[in-house]
């Protein structure tokens, strides 16, 4: 079967959609024929166009639902309408996530904060709330984003790395809890990746260390997002996307 096919009839829902990462894999399972649920903090213009853009490629359904995933009743209350518009949710993608780089000795608690409440507990909050509808639906696929910084540790990035590095664990238990289920849980990890987040990283010499010698693209993700969702026989695995960085 043509993995495309696949996607025909699922529902996936995006967190931090609206651009980057989330954005290319909510284009990519739509072009699949998947509905898709946008899910953004901030940007409804950006989350709108790519709504527009997932319905252009396979005339799917595709909605942008606005939401701080830290927050989990409003996390509670996006499931639910999710539920009520597309009908429940087959694929969940936790893409969302936050940056507050700095060094450990001068980090703020906020700082620190911040990027553990979006980017792992946001993940936490996700699952808690969309694997309800994929026990309804007697299947589901999580992909949790996570980072070669959770893989290596990156100086400057003690809060990010270990956000990351908490992905890989809530993935791997996640992956164990649910098989039974019928639902698989992997993460993918990124390294260097072409994004607004990445754009000082540009000419940075850490470019040097990845043997492929170049950085990714957010199209490239997507493409290892892609193979996750079709991935039947594959559960608490960590899929580097990272040119060599982290092997």
């Amino acid at each position: 079967m043509n993995c495309d096919s696949r996607l025909i009839g699922k529902i996936a829902v995006i967190t931090g959609g609206s651009r980057g990462i989330g954005a290319a894999i909510a284009c990519k399972f739509a072009s699949m024929g998947a509905a898709v649920a946008v899910i953004y903090a901030g940007n409804t213009e950006a989350a709108e166009a790519v709504c527009e853009k997932c319905r252009t490629l396979s005339g799917a359904n595709a909605i942008s639902y606005r939401c701080d995933v830290s927050d989990f009743t409003a996390v509670k209350e996006t499931a639910a309408a999710i539920r009520r518009d597309l009908g429940g949710a087959h694929i969940l993608v936790n893409n969302a996530g936050v940056t507050r780089d700095g060094l450990l000795a001068m980090m703020t608690e906020e700082a620190f904060d911040t990027v553990m409440d979006v980017n792992l507990k946001g993940a936490f909050n996700m699952t808690r709330h969309i694997t309800p509808l994929m026990l309804r639906a007697k299947e589901g696929c999580i992909i949790n984003i996570s980072s070669a910084s959770g893989l290596l540790g990156n100086a400057g990035q003690s809060n990010y790395s270990a956000s990351k590095a908490g992905l890989i664990g809530l993935t791997k238990a996640t992956a164990r809890e649910l098989a039974s289920k019928g639902i698989r849980c992997n993460a993918i990890a990124p390294g260097f990746i072409r994004t607004d987040m990445t754009a000082a990283q540009e000419d940075s010499p850490l470019l040097a260390t990845v043997p492929l010698g170049r950085m990714g693209s957010t199209e490239d993700v997507a493409e290892a997002a892609a193979y996750l969702a079709c991935a039947g026989y594959v559960t608490g695995e960590v899929l580097r996307v990272d040119g060599g960085l982290a092997m």
